[in-house]
């Protein structure tokens, strides 16, 4: 049960840095160069909607990243 946890939480933890370097801020690092280019290609509203997406999957993956912390906590 706790390899099964700290597997999940690893994966969790690089799924939330990924998840993070693509979203876009003021500089437009890395989300700039993906979402640019669908920008082009579907229009600005597209390209907010992926951020809108980004957004919501960052917070649900930065929820299971503390309740698995937990877990591990507690399991371990």
């Amino acid at each position: 049960m706790g390899g099964v946890a700290i597997t999940l939480l690893v994966i969790d933890a690089v799924a939330l840095i990924i998840l993070v370097l693509l979203q876009s801020g003021k500089s437009a690092g890395l989300s700039g160069a993906i979402s640019g280019g669908a920008e082009q290609l579907f229009g600005k509203q597209k390209a907010r909607g992926i951020d809108a997406v980004l957004h919501r999957l960052t917070v649900i993956t930065a929820v299971l990243l503390f309740v698995l912390t937990f877990t591990v906590a507690y399991v371990i």
